[in-house]
């Protein structure tokens, strides 16, 4: 009887390790549900090719009408990167000679992230998000311009502790202003209209 009892328990046990493995293989036969980032970031891979025009920026027109530039997307690295390239059209890919800069964009674990490596030597990274139409993505560097300003004094000696940071704004528009001193004797100074160095 003892035995009987031995081989049920081992039965039922086997049983319910079955059911139990069926029941797993079931849920992950079901797609896992896209992120907002991940929905973004095949929006954006959609868009892949390449363009070659005038650029036109209305609020400011003396960065219209030149050379015409020349820009990519690329996806890569098995669909997990879009690589955005940016130069002026006929000009060969020599760094030494011209401005050539690189977006890269990807998504990482729940944001959507873009890392630019531009011409003057930073790599901010910026996160975003999609609008609710699906129409536009708008990216966000997290502290803002203060925070830019601390990264590229990271590797040099401030001559202040705190950066000095203010903003305004009237009807023609608004201003954000950050800046720290250095013990270095190169001045470095970055301008931004409508997110455009």
């Amino acid at each position: 009887m003892k035995s009987l009892r031995c081989v049920l328990c081992v039965v039922l046990m086997s049983l319910s390790t079955v059911a139990f493995a069926q029941h797993d293989a079931q849920k992950s036969s079901v797609a896992p549900v896209p992120s907002e980032a991940q929905k973004s970031f095949t929006t954006m891979k959609s868009l892949a090719g390449e363009w070659e025009g005038p650029v036109t920026v209305p609020e400011m027109p003396e960065m219209s009408g030149g050379k015409p530039m020349h820009a990519s997307l690329r996806v890569t690295s098995r669909g997990n990167v879009l690589v955005h390239e940016f130069q002026e059209a006929g000009t060969p890919l020599d760094a030494t000679k011209y401005d050539h800069p690189v977006t890269m964009l990807y998504v990482d674990g729940d944001q959507l992230t873009l890392v630019h490596y531009c011409d003057a030597g930073n790599r901010p990274r910026m996160t975003g998000k999609m609008s609710p139409d699906g129409k536009t993505v708008e990216f966000h560097y997290e502290g803002g311009i203060k925070d830019f300003v601390a990264y590229i004094n990271e590797q040099k000696d401030p001559v202040h502790k705190h950066i000095v940071y203010f903003e305004g704004e009237t009807d023609q528009g608004a201003v954000e202003v950050a800046m720290q001193w250095n013990s270095s004797y190169q001045e470095s100074v970055f301008t931004f209209a409508n997110n455009i160095n």
